[in-house]
Formats: C-alpha cells, structure tokens, sequence
C-alpha cells in the first residue's frame, strides 16, 4: 500500500472517529430502563400510545417521554389535517412518513425533534 493510501485511510479513520464522537447518544443501551421500548412502542397506532403511556408511568423515562409527546403530537397533526378536503389524503401520507422517521430515530437512540414542530410538541405536552 503506497503512503498516500495509507494518509487517507488514516485521515477517514480520524474523519469516522471526530464523527462518532459528535453524536450524542440520548440514553444507555445496555440499561433496561432506557425507555427505549416505551419509544417504540409509542409509534404503533394509537394504541400503541396508550400502552406506552401506562409503560411509562411506571418507569418514567427522559427519553420514553420525549418520544410519547413527538408521536402524540404527530396524531393530533394527522386529525387535525385530515379535515381539511384536499389536504387530508396528504396528511395521511405525511403522518406516516414522519411516524417512520421519528421510529428510526427512537431505534437509533437519538433524540431528533421532527422538523418545524418537534419542538413545540415539546412544549405544548410537557406534562406527559
């Protein structure tokens, strides 16, 4: 392997590294009390909520919370928006696609607000 090969492996190993390490992880994967199965369970239908809502009061979890409040928020979007003649069939399809992303996210053990309103779903349901 010539030197220039290896300054680059070298280079994208430190690259990969500095990345790893800017990413903050939101919870402990090895503890059972992550709250990572609240979050997932949050995401599968209404129902799903409710199950994860009673998890979680059991063992209230940062991160089980914040994702109870993000898929919270995205159902009430999708009722919300389905009145709406047109946009209804929209909202439909875009409920799902945020519902897939925020699902991803909690797998993945990352705290990402869904963008534009995340944020406020935050705020506006603190209280679960």
């Amino acid at each position: 392997m010539s030197e220039e090969n290896k300054d680059f492996g070298d280079k994208a190993e430190e690259a990969a590294n500095e990345f790893k390490e800017s990413v903050k992880e939101t919870f402990d994967p090895k503890s059972p009390d992550s709250g990572k199965t609240v979050a997932i369970i949050a995401h599968i239908t209404f129902i799903g909520w409710i199950v994860a809502i009673v998890m979680n009061s059991q063992n209230k979890t940062e991160f089980g919370s914040y994702y109870i409040r993000q898929t919270l928020g995205i159902w009430i979007l999708m009722m919300v928006l389905s009145f709406i003649p047109i946009v209804g069939c929209f909202a439909s399809l875009l409920g799902l696609v945020l519902i897939i992303i925020s699902l991803v996210n909690a797998a993945n053990g990352k705290m990402v607000p869904i963008v534009g309103v995340g944020t406020y779903f935050q705020d506006w349901f603190k209280s679960l």
